[in-house]
């Protein structure tokens, strides 16, 4: 039932030049997704004209991005202190979490790991048609 582990496979793949797009995202559909809370709601960032919801595999992950906050914010101690978290299967943050953002918004996976990430951006085929940036574009986008 979709893993961390399977999840970070298939973004090697991909990352690798080899692997099936449609599997990737149905990888992360199927995933528990575990991501932090920010001042009472989910962690955000804003990229590219993007929100993107910072999802992570599993703990270890997350801790990697405590402590690259921890060091961007020069906060000593951010990265030991208590994170809270929710976990989504990846479904509930494509198909519902996405769409009530109210903007244009994906899914960034495992940010603090630099061989290892992965974007989903509000495209066809990632994000319900009515919430993709390219749902408008002739010949259906560039989505899967």
């Amino acid at each position: 039932m979709g893993d961390g582990a399977a999840l970070v496979d298939r973004i090697a793949e991909r990352r690798g030049g080899v692997g099936d797009p449609g599997a990737l995202v149905g990888e992360l559909r199927r995933t528990l997704v575990l991501v932090p809370f920010d001042r009472g709601g989910l962690w955000t960032a804003e990229f590219g004209g993007i929100r993107w919801v910072c999802g992570f595999t599993d703990e270890a992950a997350l801790a990697r991005f405590a402590e690259e906050r921890a060091v961007v914010e020069g906060a000593a101690g951010a990265a030991s202190r208590s994170w809270e978290y929710a976990a989504f299967r990846g479904a509930r943050l494509l198909d519902e979490v996405i769409p009530a953002m109210g903007v244009p918004a994906g899914v960034a996976v495992n940010v603090a790991d630099p061989d290892g990430s992965m974007l989903f951006p509000p495209v066809v085929g990632i994000v319900p048609d009515a919430v993709a940036v390219d749902a408008d574009v002739p010949g259906g986008g560039r989505g899967l």
